[in-house]
């Protein structure tokens, strides 16, 4: 009964449960044949803000910087990293100790539910604890090997894949995506408040579509109007580690499967803050 009625929030909790005890203990394991040594949580607090972007530009930086990098797709029933990475007919094999992840043209290790689907349009009509359970899974196993930065791709919201991603991945920070739109304040606040009672480190805020850059004089067009970001960084005390502009040729990358074979230096400072922060 005890653990139907958890509230997942050991602060305000005077349980003295096992969790609470040891964080570790929830931990899953990883495959006996992984070596998994940083994980990186993207998330959001609303769909549609760019958080496959993100996690796909922070592995291709950081793969470029000659770090094993992984990407982990627990976005179960929207998955966009295979395509991003066109990894379009690409089927995962195994042995009987784990799944081989797919790996891009580069070298990211990938594993995400439409690698393993007879058919990539199949919609994925599972209920949470199943979901919840493919992504464990993805953890204990896969055959990742050696891996120096595995980049999570999280649904968005806080609801069962997070709370399974927070609970069984030794997260060692999270990555905020927003937009620069009147709600980014408590979208952010509700993702800041889960980092914060899951006790993981929030890395910062990167705010995609943040403006167009006019092509012939070069002026930042705020489409979505001025962005609170700084205001917004400042109130929970975060830092900003980058501002994506809307960039027709990213977007074309990214249909293309091809986003590994851009030069983009939007991520650049991004890279190096993450870097010096769990190095």
């Amino acid at each position: 009964m005890a653990e139907e009625n958890c509230t997942h929030d050991c602060s305000t909790c005077g349980a003295n449960c096992p969790s609470k005890q040891n964080k570790a203990a929830l931990l899953a394991p990883q495959n006996k044949l992984s070596n998994v040594k940083k994980v990186i949580g993207v998330v959001s607090g609303k769909g549609g803000v760019g958080k496959s972007l993100v996690t796909s530009m922070l592995a291709v930086n950081f793969s470029r910087m000659e770090f094993n990098t992984a990407i982990l797709d627990a976005d179960i029933t929207g998955p966009s990293i295979p395509k991003i990475f066109d990894l379009h007919g690409c089927k995962v094999t195994g042995t009987d100790d784990g799944m081989f992840p797919i790996e891009t043209t580069t070298g990211i290790k990938v594993m995400s539910v439409n690698l393993l689907l007879p058919d990539e349009e199949s919609p994925v009509a599972w209920r949470g604890p199943v979901i919840a359970g493919t992504v464990k899974q993805f953890w204990t196993d896969v055959i990742w090997d050696d891996v120096d930065y595995m980049f999570v791709d999280m649904p968005p919201g806080t609801g069962d894949v997070p709370l399974t991603v927070y609970q069984s991945l030794p997260l060692d920070g999270i990555v905020i995506v927003t937009t620069p739109q009147d709600l980014v304040s408590m979208i952010v606040a509700k993702a800041v408040n889960m980092a914060k009672m899951m006790d993981v480190p929030v890395l910062g805020l990167v705010e995609n579509m943040s403006y167009v850059k006019c092509p012939d004089c070069g002026k930042e067009i705020h489409i979505f109007g001025e962005s609170k970001l700084e205001e917004v960084a400042a109130n929970f005390n975060l830092d900003v580690l980058a501002r994506i502009p809307i960039d027709p040729k990213l977007a074309a990358a990214c249909d293309k499967g091809a986003l590994e074979m851009m030069e983009n230096d939007s991520l650049d400072t991004a890279v190096q803050m993450i870097y010096n922060r769990t190095k």
